[in-house]
């Protein structure tokens, strides 16, 4: 697409969205009853309006059924998770025996970890991605130490080259090889939460099975960002949370993904808990764990029906717009017109203020772009703020702005243009 620098252009762009009127579906912060031009869905997702009437559902079954409601009503609480099962596993690439919504991210992790790290021998390390999120270097420098290793030897960190902000595949490939026959665990960030890489899963997926390792992904930010096929590229296990692109408000849900080649291996560890345990066998209240069949298997404590209410009313929404592929197409274009915008607003300035540290590549990023600013970051930050703008800050000089193809517009990234160069005359 040949972008333009003006109103009009993005406008037009706009009429042709076919995905346009899904932004009527969410509700837009305010401030001085001004909304918001939102770019911070790669934080957390807007809250759609349905919240309120799939919410009110639950709310009324408590109120009428009480305890009854585990079992009785149009939507019994025993079973609520698998409507949310189908329509999570178009998200992955997925099949829904194979995912489940459940806990929170770093909860699932560590217990997805209890599984699938199980070091032996000289086989005891994990390679990552350097600079990770931080809830991933506590949990498996955690889990490490709990196994008896030191997190300096057992934790191998893979960081880009001298003078480069991303990761080069070949550079994760050989580091995966130059450690054979000691690494028990690949786990990687799908998408990096400060640069906004996304990492090329299958060839590290693969790489990582041909010497012998489990090879796992934290989707924070890829789940219903990016398109991921985890069952075809044969990725073990997975884990998300659902509050940044999946919208299910703060704090919300998780999901697990285990690929069935494991469901039926005896030798893998896990914590169990009473909803693990076989479905049509649980109320008998027997000794000796079972687990149901599939990703539900690791379920410990009982359905969190309130949080998978609101998570439900956003999958509904991903639905209706054809799950990721049409979204996948238009988040191409709104994150392609965003950084033609950038760069327009470095020309208007007569120089490189902005320099975006997210991949170019558009099969190398998702709906987000990282942007360094050359000074006075945070005074830009919080002037696009008073222009309300919202995007997100992170130090020491990283501005992330993430227009997300639900509900946000190609005049969305205009304006934000827009307001970026003015603040930039002010400020600079």
């Amino acid at each position: 697409m040949n972008f333009e620098n003006n109103l009009a252009f993005a406008q037009v762009q706009d009429q042709a969205d076919v995905l346009k009127g899904f932004r009527q579906q969410f509700l837009f912060p305010k401030h001085h009853d001004q909304e918001f031009i939102y770019l911070c869905g790669n934080s957390l997702g807007l809250q759609p309006k349905a919240v309120f009437q799939v919410l009110s559902r639950q709310l009324s079954n408590w109120a009428n059924l009480a305890v009854e409601g585990w079992f009785e009503g149009d939507q019994p609480w025993m079973y609520y998770h698998k409507e949310l099962k189908n329509l999570m596993a178009p998200l992955v690439g997925a099949s829904p025996v194979e995912v489940c919504p459940m806990n929170t991210l770093t909860v699932n992790l560590h217990l997805l970890m209890v599984s699938f790290y199980q070091p032996k021998g000289r086989r005891v390390k994990i390679i990552m991605e350097g600079g990770a999120f931080p809830s991933d270097q506590y949990a498996l420098e955690s889990q490490v130490r709990f196994h008896g290793q030191n997190p300096d030897d057992a934790i191998i960190e893979v960081f880009p080259r001298a003078g480069e902000d991303t990761l080069r595949t070949e550079d994760i490939i050989a580091k995966i090889n130059e450690n054979a026959e000691e690494t028990a665990l690949v786990l990687f960030g799908g998408i990096n939460y400060y640069t906004g890489q996304w990492y090329d899963m299958e060839k590290i997926t693969k790489a990582g099975h041909a010497v012998g390792a489990v090879v796992g992904w934290d989707l924070a930010h890829a789940a219903g960002n990016v398109p991921v096929k985890l069952h075809d590229w044969g990725v073990d296990f997975a884990c998300w949370c659902s509050y940044k692109y999946q919208n299910s408000g703060p704090g919300g849900i998780a999901g697990i993904f285990v690929h069935e080649k494991h469901f039926q291996n005896q030798e893998l560890n896990r914590f169990a808990g009473w909803w693990g345990y076989q479905e049509d066998k649980r109320f008998k209240m027997e000794k000796g764990f079972m687990p149901e069949a599939g990703a539900d298997g690791w379920q410990v404590s009982c359905t969190q029906v309130m949080p998978m209410a609101l998570y439900h009313a956003s999958l509904q929404i991903f639905e209706q717009a054809g799950f990721l592929i049409p979204l996948r197409n238009k988040s191409i274009h709104l994150t392609g017109y965003l950084e033609y915008i950038i760069n327009e607003v470095n020309k208007n300035i007569g120089k490189e203020q902005f320099k975006i540290i997210t991949p170019a590549n558009p099969l190398e990023r998702g709906a987000q772009l990282s942007i360094i600013a050359a000074e006075k970051g945070k005074a830009i930050f919080d002037g696009l703020v008073a222009e309300h703008i919202l995007g997100d800050w992170r130090e020491p000089d990283v501005i992330r702005l993430s227009p997300v193809p639900l509900y946000n517009s190609f005049e969305d990234i205009y304006r934000a243009g827009e307001a970026l160069l003015k603040v930039c005359k002010t400020v600079l």
